[in-house]
């Protein structure tokens, strides 16, 4: 039926072809919208403050973001299969200390790096391995890593922060490569690499399927419960190349580091077009949903606006974005 209609759509008035520019339109909206809204958003904040298209500020809103941004993408991994983080911000914290600790001296820097990449990594393997072999839902699963990591930061340095960090460890927070800093340098590498693994390869093609249909998964031979564990290990893994960034960038190991970063990161994944029902998603408009987030809290930083009104602003575009997310599931 739908195809009788596209037929009767195009079909030849006075001998040329009738295009619906309407449908056209629509669906120009929906794959090029998340880029239409950052483009509308630079140029709204650079309307409403000289002081944020300067070439300064908008290195400073990109590597503010690159830490997000990197969690972020795991984050989708996971949403796509009809999973949740929640424990992203305190795995932050957790590999913050533990790293921060091996790169006061006396060690080479491939130690802290080692560590903090596979505290990461080690995290999301538990997660996924409750999830999966514990039949526990992923919610409940990454609610208990996000109190028990937090508990072991706080455990492992006495609560306190942990700093004379090596220049070469600190280079990763704060140095520069190629002109960029290599925080964004991360963030644009990290992107592509996770780009092409979700749509160039098996592994980003079982991802889909499995939050498309589990049951159809398993029947096409995917193994399921191997999969999943191996999306929660690379979302681990991920939190921790933004964890040792980011204890560099502030030159300390925190183990109050980290808070409200898993919402962050649910929130850049949902608003660039991740689904939470499942099967839909992409790290381009994931990064993008990270920008969104930081041209809306440094515009409005610029502009004065107290940060209790920027937490209701995010969180209208969060319900909004989903709205939008679940309308688009309906009519299809």
């Amino acid at each position: 039926m739908k195809n009788q209609q596209t037929i009767e759509k195009q079909a030849p008035v006075n001998g040329r072809v009738r295009v619906d520019w309407k449908e056209k339109g629509s669906e120009v909206v929906s794959r090029y919208g998340i880029f239409l809204i950052f483009l509308g958003m630079v140029a709204l904040m650079s309307i409403l403050t000289p002081h944020f298209f300067t070439y300064f500020n908008l290195i400073n809103v990109v590597r503010q973001v690159s830490f997000i941004g990197i969690v972020a993408m795991g984050v989708t991994f996971v949403i796509i299969t009809k999973g949740i983080d929640l424990s992203s911000g305190s795995v932050i914290a957790l590999v913050s200390v533990m790293a921060a600790s091996f790169a006061q001296g006396g060690h080479s820097l491939v130690v802290p790096i080692l560590i903090g990449l596979g505290i990461g990594a080690l995290t999301g393997l538990i997660n996924g391995t409750i999830a999966t072999k514990g039949m526990i839902p992923p919610f409940i699963a990454t609610l208990g890593m996000m109190t028990a990591a937090r508990g072991m930061a706080l455990l492992y340095s006495n609560g306190r922060p942990i700093g004379n960090l090596t220049d070469s460890f600190l280079f990763m927070g704060s140095g520069d490569l190629l002109g960029l800093p290599f925080p964004i340098i991360m963030f644009l590498v990290m992107g592509l690499i996770s780009h092409l693994l979700l749509n160039n390869t098996k592994f980003g093609k079982s991802t889909y399927a499995i939050g498309g249909n589990e049951q159809a998964a398993r029947i096409c031979g995917i193994n399921v419960d191997r999969h999943l564990i191996l999306v929660y290990t690379y979302a681990g893994f991920l939190t921790g190349i933004a964890a040792l960034m980011l204890t560099a960038r502030i030159s300390a190991g925190q183990p109050s580091m980290g808070v409200m970063y898993e919402l962050d990161a649910i929130a850049a994944a949902v608003i660039g077009g991740t689904s939470l029902t499942g099967g839909i998603g992409t790290i381009p408009g994931t990064m993008i949903g990270a920008l969104i987030i930081g041209v809306l809290n440094n515009g409005l930083d610029l502009m004065n606006v107290s940060s209790y009104w920027q937490q209701i602003l995010k969180g209208i575009i969060i319900v909004t974005a989903v709205l939008i997310d679940s309308r688009k599931n309906r009519k299809s």
